[in-house]
C-alpha cells in the first residue's frame, strides 16, 4: 500500500468567505498561487537584493544530521556570512539550511515588501516573519510547529517539495514523547516498511512550491520539506481561536520544552534511547488497532 499521498488543492485566487469555511475552518491546506501578486517582494527579493541588505549577518546553518540528544533541538551545525551562504547555495547542492532567520529585524525597509494575508483571516503574530533558506537537496525533518500556529508560507526563486499529514497520524509517524518532531531514522521519502511498518497506509498530501506560491498550513499539521532548488521562504503566522489550542501552544513552549530540556541535559541518550522506543511502541500499538 505505502504512503497514500494526495495532490493539495490549489488556486489561483480565494474569496474571504470560501477561505474561512472550506480551509480554515476545516483545517484543510491550501495552496495560494497569486496570494503575492501585490507583494513588492515578489521581484525584489532576489538572492542579490537579500545579500546586499544582510549579507554581512554571521548566521546559523542547520543540516540533516540525527539531532545530538545533549543539545537543544534548534541547535545548529555551523556558522557562516549570510552573503557567503547565499553565494554556496546558488552554485552548488548542499544540506546546509538557513532556519528562523529573521534579516527584516536587521533591515526593518524589508517590512514594506510584503502583505499579511488579512483579507482572509486575522490573529497574526510576528512583526519580524521568519524566513528559511535551503540549497538543493536540503530537507527539513518531519514535524509539526510547536506553537501550534496557522502558518501562510511562501516560497522564492525555486522550488520546495511539501508533503502534509494531519495531525491525527502523529503516533503512526513515530512521533518523539514529549517534542513535536518524528523518529529521525527513516526518510519519508522511500522508507522502509519492515523497519517502520505503522508508515504503511497513513494519508497525507503533497505538492511542488514554486516562486510566489503561498501554502495555507493548518495549526498541528506535521510537514516535510526538500528544497529542490537553491531558494527560500516566509513564514507569517496566525492563532486558531480556539482557546484550547492556545493553552496548548503555551503548554508546549513552557512545560514541555523545559522538562524536556532538562531530562536530555540530565540524561542524554539514556533519556533519547526511551523516546525512541516508546515512540515505536506507540506507532506499532496504533497500528495493531487500526488507528491513525
Amino acid at each position: 500500500m505505502g504512503i497514500i499521498l494526495t495532490p493539495i488543492d490549489t488556486v489561483d485566487n480565494i474569496t474571504k468567505d470560501d477561505f474561512i469555511n472550506n480551509y480554515l475552518n476545516k483545517r484543510k491546506p491550501l495552496v495560494i498561487g497569486k496570494a503575492t501578486e501585490k507583494w513588492p517582494a515578489l521581484q525584489k527579493w532576489t538572492f542579490d537584493y537579500l545579500k546586499e541588505t544582510v549579507g554581512d549577518k554571521v548566521v546559523p546553518l542547520y543540516d540533516s544530521s540525527k539531532a545530538d540528544p545533549s543539545k537543544p533541538i534548534n541547535a545548529s551545525a555551523a556558522e557562516m556570512k549570510f552573503g557567503d551562504y547565499i553565494d554556496l547555495i546558488q552554485k552548488q547542492p548542499t544540506d546546509l539550511r538557513i532556519f528562523l532567520f529573521d534579516p527584516i529585524k536587521f533591515a526593518p525597509k524589508l517590512l514594506d515588501d510584503y502583505r499579511s494575508p488579512t483579507d482572509l483571516m486575522g490573529g497574526f503574530l510576528d512583526k519580524y516573519p521568519n524566513m528559511f533558506f535551503g540549497g538543493a537537496g536540503s530537507v527539513t525533518f518531519l514535524h509539526y510547529d510547536i506553537d501550534l500556529a496557522h502558518i501562510f508560507h511562501t516560497h522564492f526563486n525555486g522550488r520546495k517539495h511539501i508533503m502534509l499529514f494531519d495531525n491525527k497520524w502523529s503516533e503512526r509517524l513515530y512521533c518523539i514523547p514529549f517534542a513535536t518532531y518524528a523518529l529521525e531514522d527513516y526518510d519519508i521519502e522511500n522508507p522502509d516498511f519492515n523497519k517502520f511498518p505503522a508508515l504503511d497506509g497513513i494519508e497525507g498530501q503533497q505538492s511542488i512550491l514554486e516562486h510566489g506560491d503561498t501554502l495555507f498550513m493548518p495549526t498541528g499539521y506535521w510537514h516535510w520539506m526538500k528544497y529542490l532548488d537553491g531558494s527560500f521562504s516566509i513564514s507569517l503566522r496566525a492563532w486558531d481561536k480556539s482557546w484550547a489550542i492556545k493553552a496548548k501552544s503555551l503548554y508546549n513552549l513552557t512545560v514541555q520544552r523545559k522538562f524536556d530540556d532538562i531530562m536530555k541535559g540530565n540524561f542524554k541518550q539514556k533519556y533519547m534511547s526511551w523516546k525512541e522506543n516508546l515512540a515505536i511502541k506507540r506507532a506499532e500499538k496504533a497500528l495493531a488497532q487500526g488507528r491513525p
